[in-house]
């Protein structure tokens, strides 16, 4: 006996989703068919108002339910310092510290031959005219500590220098509550290079 046609097509969209497999797929559609409808039509409602009302900030790229977002408006904020992350999320991350009061600029993915995306596939046009627009004194390069983040830093950097502004990028190595014998060389290396006076 096969699956109901409907079901079959649920699951199917389910495993569109990054992380989902076919067994993940099969469980979250089992979930949705044995909860009360009331929960699915919740499911259908947020997804739903989340393509209908957020949207990406015109100035940084953001996810946002304002154009401009409420970081690229906010008075209290640090004009002159632009931080450069992958992804929206990677700013939620950053906002958790309350360290980090500049602007951002999310460039909605890193520089990876290997799936196609290069740096015409960033939102890096945006990023250089906001610099070249002038009043940046600092940039600070917060891509992924991996080989895609590593060439996306680079590469910026050698756009961003001869515009006149300091470009950093963020420090990397241990992370705090590991232990020195489990962290492999790149790790090590970043985390000796990166080394600060104490």
């Amino acid at each position: 006996m096969s699956e109901p046609e409907p079901l079959t097509r649920l699951i199917e969209q389910l495993q569109r989703l990054p992380g989902v497999g076919k067994k993940s797929a099969q469980r979250l559609a089992f979930h949705i068919l044995k909860n009360p409808r009331e929960d699915a039509e919740r499911l259908c409602g947020a997804v739903r108002d989340v393509k209908d009302r957020v949207t990406y900030c015109s100035a940084c790229n953001n996810i946002t339910e304002v154009d401009p977002c409420e970081i690229c408006t906010g008075e209290e904020r640090d004009r002159r310092l632009i931080c450069v992350v992958e992804e929206p999320q990677n700013v939620m991350a950053v906002e958790k510290t309350r360290d980090f009061k500049g602007l951002y600029h999310v460039l909605m993915g890193a520089i990876s031959p290997l799936q196609g995306i290069g740096p015409d596939d960033l939102r890096i046009k945006g990023l250089l005219e906001r610099v070249g627009n002038g009043g940046i004194d600092e940039v600070i390069l917060a891509t992924n500590p991996n080989v895609e983040g590593e060439a996306t830093a680079i590469y910026l950097a050698r756009l961003l220098k001869p515009l006149g502004v300091r470009v950093t990028r963020i420090a990397m190595g241990v992370p705090v509550g590991s232990d020195l014998e489990y962290t492999d060389e790149v790790t090590m290396h970043k985390a000796m290079e990166g080394r600060r006076e104490v």
